[in-house]
């Protein structure tokens, strides 16, 4: 019911700017006719003044405006957040993050997951998505439904090693799914005395 009533929102108000949009313009039209058709004046004569507070209507349209965008934005963000917990439940939701640490050994190109030999995810980094984790963000490249038991968890990872060298490492988990969410982490950090990059699989508490 919550759901469909933020679609039902979010729906009228992205109908509702257009026309607030439309209405702001049709005013400035009319403004400039009303300019282009008024009749000769002598121009010794004083200009008349402007009348006041039509700045101030157009300043206050935009103002709505833009509540009104952010409004949108806020549903929206609502309403992803509620799908999201539809559709994973906290009782069977699993979630698999990637974080690196230094990564001077390594540059990331792709992740592969699989879950129960079933490949899950597949993603490709872009340069900048590769910085910000070395920069310490983290990635969420899988979310999905599990039911309890023990469960298979394959990571694969892809790019340069040592000496710009095609790199390619696998790493395994066992999984115990109980009850509530099941958060995994993949890092990848630098083993210094080995010179190689090390892959790190484990579990959030």
């Amino acid at each position: 019911m919550r759901q469909s009533l933020l679609k039902t929102r979010i729906t009228w108000l992205a109908a509702l700017l257009p026309l607030l949009f439309a209405a702001g313009l049709a005013s400035a039209q009319d403004a400039a006719t009303s300019a282009t058709t008024a009749p000769l004046v002598d121009t010794s004569a004083p200009a008349p003044s402007a009348p006041a507070g039509g700045g101030d209507s157009f300043k206050s349209l935009d103002e709505e405006v833009q509540a009104l965008k952010k409004e949108v934005l806020d549903l929206n963000r609502e309403l992803f957040v509620l799908e999201e917990e539809l559709l994973f439940p906290a009782n069977t939701q699993v979630a698999v993050f990637v974080s690196m640490d230094v990564g001077e050994f390594f540059a990331l190109d792709s992740v592969t997951l699989k879950l129960d030999n079933k490949e899950v995810a597949n993603y490709l980094y872009t340069e900048r998505e590769a910085q910000a984790l070395l920069k310490g963000g983290v990635h969420r490249v899988f979310i999905g439904n599990l039911k309890a038991g023990e469960h298979e968890l394959i990571a694969l990872f892809t790019g340069q090693g040592p000496n710009q060298r095609d790199y390619r490492r696998g790493a395994t988990i066992k999984l115990d799914k109980g009850v509530g969410a099941k958060y995994v982490e993949l890092k990848i950090s630098d083993k210094a005395l080995k010179a190689q990059p090390e892959f790190i699989v484990k579990e959030w508490e």
